[in-house]
């Protein structure tokens, strides 16, 4: 068999992208590269240790719930071999046993069967079909117990369990950065030199004389074995998930590999290519040759104008014995300047390029996002998280609040405009760090900042795009309809907080002949100017 033929079984498109029961009689190469690549995840440990509690004739249920290309059928299309002896399984909710029917009426029919059985039932199931069932299914009581844990998805029941993907996200921020230990092992293990099927057709590859492709496909494979460049991916992977939203499923890094590997140029050009895989989709955003600095444009002018650069010829040489040739544009080899940046190659030509490749966002909001996870009252933790909310956080609240009164200062909030008169209000907002340290973070897509008025309390979920925001705000920058999803965060923030401030018993009236200083005093009202 040909590489490309063995790599087909990452492809969405692949009839191996979706888990079924096949015969093991019939079993080829195929099968083996996909028994290959799986990789237990946590949540396996999770799904195996349930079931494995449960009794041949314990009448109990176990949803596993995900989304489309978690992993959820091949997670317990491997468990059924271990236990289907002793309970039924329904490996996908979204399937119908009647082509004229409907999911909701294939699960009715599954779940009158478990209540007639004296067996236990482990039903892999989509969050929208779960919640589907919650609202049309037929079995009141399976209702019931859907309905429940929608709920509150902390509670359990003894006789319904539920285990969701959700609870297990591939990325999790630490104390050293993030880690992605599903994408690392995946990357690793396609490429690992050592017992590896599919390094064992490479190999076979280089043996013989090939096309232009397959030997792209060679180098495009070498690449993908260096660390550096797994790191790079798997930064690319984080950053699709905090900056757009795109949640990492098996299928569709699978998919998304596929693509590298096969697409019609090289790894580097293949990452930001786009296409209608997810993951590229999102990607094809971060693409490094739409930077703009001062060395970028530089190295884009003297590529066009074929300035003589031995540095750069040397590099060349350098990739060309990796199998890397023909590279037409400056555009192609800033991505590949990008996807080496933590390797050191040749003569490191592309290391020039560090800093304007520098992902000083990403750093700053794992830095927050950290202190706000671990935070205990450590004065350090303290020191450093109320730099953020003194200089970032509240500066920019109060430069938002203050748009069309830039001189009001640090200490007054904008109440109101009448005219050419504003109503301002001091207000002292600061950190909320019992809230804080009180409160737990879960998802890495954002954290919980927790400020204080008075005696009123708020609290802003920050994802990085609005850490972005604040920053951008602090450094003179206005809002305007593109930043719409941050904004409306912000908006929400500032309008309670304006609220709270016109408690105070002090107001500044400013106006075209002069400023007032309003105070009540018991129950006068102390008027000064200036």
């Amino acid at each position: 068999m040909r590489l490309k033929e063995a790599l087909s079984v990452l492809s969405k498109s692949s009839p191996y992208a979706v888990s079924t029961e096949r015969s093991t009689i019939n079993q080829n190469i195929l099968d083996d590269v996909k028994s290959y690549l799986y990789i237990q995840m946590p949540i396996e440990t999770a799904v195996s240790k349930a079931i494995s509690s449960f009794g041949a004739n314990d009448k109990k249920i176990l949803f596993l719930c995900g989304s489309s290309g978690d992993g959820k059928s091949e997670l317990l299309t491997k468990a059924k071999v271990n236990f289907g002896s002793r309970m039924k399984f329904h490996l996908d909710a979204t399937h119908s046993f009647d082509p004229h029917g409907t999911a909701i009426q294939t699960l009715d029919k599954v779940f009158d069967e478990f209540e007639a059985s004296g067996s236990p039932l482990v039903v892999g199931i989509n969050a929208g079909m779960l919640g589907n069932y919650a609202e049309e299914g037929q079995n009141q009581l399976i209702r019931s117990k859907i309905s429940e844990y929608l709920k509150n998805k902390n509670t359990q029941d003894d006789t319904a369990i539920f285990i969701n993907f959700e609870d297990y996200p591939k990325f999790e921020i630490g104390e050293d950065g993030y880690e992605c230990d599903f994408a690392k092992k995946l990357l690793q293990r396609i490429t690992q030199q050592e017992n590896n099927i599919i390094r064992q057709l490479i190999e076979k590859e280089k043996l013989q004389q090939n096309d232009t492709s397959t030997l792209r496909l060679i180098a495009n494979f070498e690449l993908l074995s260096l660390p550096s460049v797994q790191k790079v991916i798997i930064d690319l992977l984080f950053k699709a998930r905090l900056m757009r939203d795109q949640f990492l499923t098996a299928r569709a890094l699978l998919d998304f590999v596929h693509e590298l590997l096969l697409g019609d140029g090289y790894l580097f050009d293949n990452l930001f290519a786009g296409g209608d895989n997810e993951l590229a989709n999102k990607i094809e955003n971060f693409d490094p040759a739409h930077h703009r600095t001062k060395e970028i444009d530089r190295f884009i002018l003297a590529f066009d104008l074929g300035l003589p650069d031995e540095e750069f010829n040397v590099f060349i040489s350098a990739l060309n014995q990796l199998g890397i040739t023909n590279i037409e544009t400056g555009a192609q080899y800033l991505r590949l300047f990008y996807l080496l940046k933590y390797d050191d190659f040749a003569n490191n030509y592309h290391k020039s390029f560090a800093d304007d490749f520098n992902e000083s966002l990403i750093k700053s909001y794992l830095t927050v996002y950290q202190l706000h996870k671990s935070y205990n009252g450590d004065s350090n933790q303290k020191n450093n998280l109320k730099e953020f909310y003194r200089d970032t956080l509240i500066a920019a609240i109060r430069t938002y609040i203050n748009r069309n009164a830039p001189k009001l200062g640090k200490k007054f909030f904008l109440l109101s405009d009448f005219g050419n008169y504003q109503i301002a209000a001091p207000a002292d907002l600061t950190m909320d760090s019992k809230s804080i340290s009180n409160a737990t973070t879960n998802s890495s897509a954002f954290f919980n900042a927790h400020l204080k008025l008075q005696d009123k309390k708020f609290k802003l979920p920050i994802n990085i795009n609005l850490l972005s925001l604040l920053i951008n705000i602090n450094n003179g920058y206005r809002p305007n309809k593109h930043d719409k999803n941050s904004v409306i965060l912000l908006d929400e923030l500032a309008a309670e907080i304006v609220q709270q401030a016109k408690a105070a018993k002090e107001i500044v009236i400013t106006g075209v002949d002069g400023k007032y200083h309003l105070e009540l005093d018991d129950e006068d009202i102390m008027v000064s100017e200036g």
